[in-house]
């Protein structure tokens, strides 16, 4: 016990030091720290987990780009085993920013110097000629975005985060995001999908019954959890007619860990007619009077899919509010257009 309590000390004595060093500018010494963390980041226990995260995640911006990325994975890591998501968040996702707006700034340097294939932002050794062509600090903010991304998905897991991050920032890195990514041809799915998950109401109709419901959704990463949801909070809840998903498939689209084969009892669809596909995500659903509003059709054919979550570590869920009222769904539906097979 003594020993093991010794081996578990070092990764917190690596965290103080790798802080003291990097707030003193002590190139040398942060880089003999930075080295600890990563040799004694497997023997930390869950109470030196949860205090380096913080810390780690506030010296973040007192960092050069390259070993800046890299710290925030293990800010990542920390949350991952129990670190506040909240505390870390700012930190990470002001890293974030910066990384993605170099990373829109390395986009335009290549097209400009001859274009061509972007370098693979995972490849264990950069091309040769990439410093002559680039500033080394767009360079470094390309080169460790997928970092970046492991990162802010991290924190992006917990609801708490999301809801704190306001529209317009969001929206912001939606932006960034996207054209990088089109520029590149390089995605990060991940990502975008992480910010693109909705905390918020929704609104159901069932068209062949005429019924509505105001749902609320939170942590769901795709339409395959969204459609598996809703067969269980609809169909299982009694209020829709069908095959109800089995409770462990439910269950994986929550909060269990793993996969289970489902089918589909819906065709998803737009007040306007068009499909909202499960490969999607509930960000495709539009927004009718200040709530997305959704309409389900009988399928027009099988679908089947492994349920469970886009997501691993975040948990999702699908809860009913409230039944509308006949009136009150008659009238949502008398505004939605049949969709097209």
């Amino acid at each position: 016990m003594i020993s093991g309590n010794k081996r578990t000390a070092r990764f917190g004595d690596a965290v103080a030091g790798f802080e003291t060093a990097v707030r003193a500018r002590d190139a040398d010494r942060s880089q003999q720290y930075f080295q600890d963390l990563h040799r004694y980041f497997g023997e930390a226990d869950e109470q030196e987990f949860r205090e380096a995260g913080p810390r780690l995640a506030a010296v973040l911006d007192e960092m050069p780009p390259a070993p800046r990325a890299t710290v925030a994975v293990l800010v990542g890591a920390c949350v991952e085993r129990g670190a506040d998501p909240t505390a870390c968040a700012p930190h990470v996702l002001a890293g974030l920013t910066g990384a993605l707006d170099d990373a829109r700034a390395f986009c335009d340097r290549w097209a400009a110097t001859g274009g061509g294939d972007f370098p693979d932002p995972q490849a264990e050794e950069p091309p040769e000629d990439l410093l002559d062509r680039v500033d080394p600090d767009l360079a470094v903010a390309w080169l460790t975005l997928h970092h970046w991304e492991m990162a802010a998905v991290a924190v992006l897991n917990h609801a708490a985060v999301r809801t704190a991050l306001d529209a317009a920032t969001r929206t912001r890195l939606l932006r960034t995001l996207r054209s990088v990514e089109e520029d590149s041809g390089h995605d990060f799915k991940c990502l975008a999908y992480a910010l693109l998950v909705l905390d918020e109401p929704l609104v159901v109709l069932h068209r062949p019954t005429g019924t509505g419901y105001a749902l609320r959704m939170t942590g769901i990463g795709d339409n395959f959890q969204l459609h598996t949801l809703l067969a269980d909070v609809l169909i299982d809840g009694g209020h829709l007619p069908g095959r109800p998903p089995s409770a462990e498939e439910a269950a994986v689209c929550r909060d269990r860990p793993g996969q289970v084969d489902a089918t589909g009892s819906f065709n998803l669809v737009t007040p306007s007619g068009d499909w909202v596909w499960n490969e999607g995500t509930p960000s495709d659903i539009p927004v009718v009077d200040g709530v997305r509003l959704l309409v389900l059709d009988p399928p027009p054919y099988e679908r089947s899919w492994p349920a469970g979550r886009f997501f691993p570590h975040m948990k999702g869920d699908l809860v009913l509010e409230r039944v509308l009222e006949r009136d009150e769904a008659g009238r949502l539906l008398a505004g939605c257009v049949t969709a097209d097979g």
